[in-house]
């Protein structure tokens, strides 16, 4: 069971939550307000600091290409993450991204508020390497981060009908994931919110023991 977390916020935390057991980590390089984001300069020091110690995810919710590559181009990702709104970046954006970098890994987000999302999800399956299956918040400019959970029983429908890899996201703290690792049976799981420690001023940090916790719980759920 492969495990994801977002949002990394410096190297040295970025290396902490792989320590504790992250495979994939996130981050948000951008200047939309979106929660745990951070400037190129960042992400390029955190890219260096954890070169082959795990996969980074650079997540994107930009809807037109040229903010897209040039972030790309910066940064560098192991995978691109994209999750716009639904409808504002669709298959033929995809297609046409590929052209500019042909041998970068996708992971298309999915809005998971209805059954709607099972045609979503056979939209895109073609074009990207991995699928993501979040809740949507009302007041992010993307799919994603809202601390809430989902309906577990259409995941396990996209799970069930798509060919490619599927990581769940949506409200997954150490106390459910394993419940929802067994129900939707995904590929991976991913956690923001449930994983954080607020802090006073605003913003949050990474909470390492709920890190920990949550890779030690998704891991021993047995699904493989």
């Amino acid at each position: 069971m492969i495990v994801q977390f977002y949002t990394m916020q410096t190297p040295e935390e970025a290396l902490a939550v792989i320590e504790a057991g992250a495979d994939h980590i996130g981050l948000t390089p951008s200047a939309r307000g979106l929660p745990g984001e951070i400037d190129i300069p960042t992400t390029q020091a955190i890219m260096q600091a954890t070169a082959g110690k795990a996969i980074r995810v650079a997540l994107t919710v930009e809807t037109t290409l040229p903010p897209i590559v040039e972030m790309v181009e910066a940064v560098r990702p192991d995978v691109l993450h994209l999750c716009p709104l639904t409808g504002t970046f669709g298959p033929e954006d995809v297609a046409e991204l590929r052209l500019h970098f042909p041998g970068l890994p996708i992971m298309q987000a999915i809005s998971v508020a209805g059954r709607d999302a099972i045609m979503e999800a056979r939209a895109y399956e073609s074009l990207c390497e991995y699928l993501i299956l979040d809740t949507q918040a009302p007041d992010i400019a993307g799919i994603g981060a809202s601390g809430k959970t989902h309906d577990w029983s259409i995941s396990r429908a996209i799970v069930e009908a798509v060919r490619v890899p599927v990581i769940l996201a949506g409200g997954l703290s150490p106390d459910n994931v394993v419940d929802s690792i067994r129900m939707v049976r995904p590929w991976g799981v991913d956690s923001l919110t449930h994983t954080n420690q607020p802090l006073a001023a605003g913003g949050f940090r990474k909470d390492i023991a709920k890190v920990r916790a949550f890779a030690q719980a998704a891991k021993s759920a047995g699904i493989d």
